[in-house]
């Protein structure tokens, strides 16, 4: 029996890097279902290609362009953030892939969870903004969160094995982006061409201007706190501008456990799929002749404030992260748009994190009003 996958997100980098990992096992996986926000070009020129059960567009003024595209096949068509969050219950998936951008991620990713899907979680915004109701979840309806992020999986496979060992530390390596050896004055002026010409990684314009800013990392460690449940202090991030080594575990007795690779998301996202088996891949491998040398540096959280801030709202927990997500969210919109300076976003960021009200155990409607609070703050705080 094929696993049965939906891809929410599937027009993405990471959606559209699953969809080959599945061409490449067409023996082992069917497309159950594709999700976009607005690319219907591509979302039609994929559905064309897997034949999917179903297939939603976010942007409901595509719809019709979509039905109309795929008129021909028994391909059944919806849009709606209300349909998204109802297909990842349909029967036959088995493993839901959240590939969606940001906030958007966490309605979809719960009703997979009470559905009884394993997900392979490459939204780390549902876990930046909800990981204790995450976590709760996943508990109680017993379904597996297996993550997608490079990072992450390197973890994760790193603790196959381990169960019982007790983990010193996460060591989380950053590429350090395109701006490693920029000074703060340099910083003032990049531009969103600039921040988008990532060196090692081909990603989305909101994750690769993350990544510049090194608000990636920081929701990379709030994600790793509750993934695999170790406290704030643990864990550690190391700027490695190579990024062979994805990631790496200490224990206690010292040893350090790394997984490596050449940067290609293909791997992590064939693994979440397999788990707990390996199986064969069409990937470049790496060849450690041509590695000229590993290094590694400390991130300065000066001039990258976007990280001090993640951990900020690591320590105080809560509905925080939840707020610096959404803040973000805004914030790195008004870049792309060039409403708004490289460091600027650091700024809304700040502000909107001392001006939203702050809640120390949020429940999942807690969390709905702070994102709406905190983009409305955000917002207000651009004209300042």
């Amino acid at each position: 029996m094929k696993k049965q996958i939906a891809i929410l997100g599937s027009t993405g980098s990471i959606g559209s890097q699953a969809l080959q990992v599945i061409e490449e096992h067409a023996d082992r996986y069917e497309v159950y279902a594709l999700t976009a926000n607005n690319n219907v070009e591509l979302l039609i020129e994929q559905a064309r290609k897997f034949r999917p059960e179903a297939v939603i567009i976010a942007n409901e003024d595509k719809y019709a362009q979509l039905r109309d595209a795929l008129s021909d096949l028994p391909v059944k068509v919806y849009a709606g953030m209300d349909a998204i969050c109802q297909v990842v219950e349909s029967q036959p998936i088995q493993i839901v892939l959240t590939a969606m951008v940001g906030y958007s991620g966490l309605k979809p990713t719960i009703n997979a969870i009470r559905a009884g899907k394993a997900i392979a979680l490459a939204n780390k915004e549902t876990l930046v903004v909800a990981g204790g109701l995450i976590n709760e979840l996943a508990q109680e309806y017993r379904t597996p969160i297996l993550p997608v992020d490079s990072e992450h999986s390197a973890v994760f496979q790193c603790l196959t094995g381990e169960a019982g060992n007790k983990i010193e530390k996460i060591v989380l390596t950053a590429s350090g982006g395109p701006f490693r050896h920029c000074t703060t004055e340099q910083l003032q002026t990049v531009t969103k061409t600039q921040a988008l010409k990532h060196p090692n990684w081909n990603m989305g314009a909101k994750v690769t201007i993350d990544s510049a800013s090194m608000m990636n990392k920081g929701f990379e460690m709030i994600e790793a706190k509750w993934l695999f449940g170790v406290r704030p202090e643990q864990i550690e991030v190391v700027v490695h501008p190579q990024s062979v080594i994805h990631s790496m575990v200490q224990f206690e007795d010292g040893s350090i456990k790394a997984q490596m690779g050449l940067p290609d998301m293909r791997l992590p996202i064939q693994y979440a799929f397999s788990y707990p088996d390996r199986i064969y891949s069409s990937v470049e491998r790496l060849d450690f002749t041509k590695c000229a040398g590993l290094t590694f540096e400390q991130p300065d959280t000066t001039r990258f404030r976007n990280l001090a801030l993640a951990y900020e709202a690591m320590r105080q927990g809560g509905n925080m992260p939840c707020i610096v997500n959404a803040a973000n969210e805004i914030a790195v919109a008004a870049f792309l748009r060039d409403e708004i300076s490289f460091l600027g976003m650091s700024d809304v960021i700040e502000r909107t994190m001392a001006k939203v009200a702050f809640v120390k155990a949020p429940v999942y409607h807690d969390y709905v009003a702070t994102d709406s609070e905190a983009r409305q703050v955000a917002f207000e705080e651009l004209k300042n």
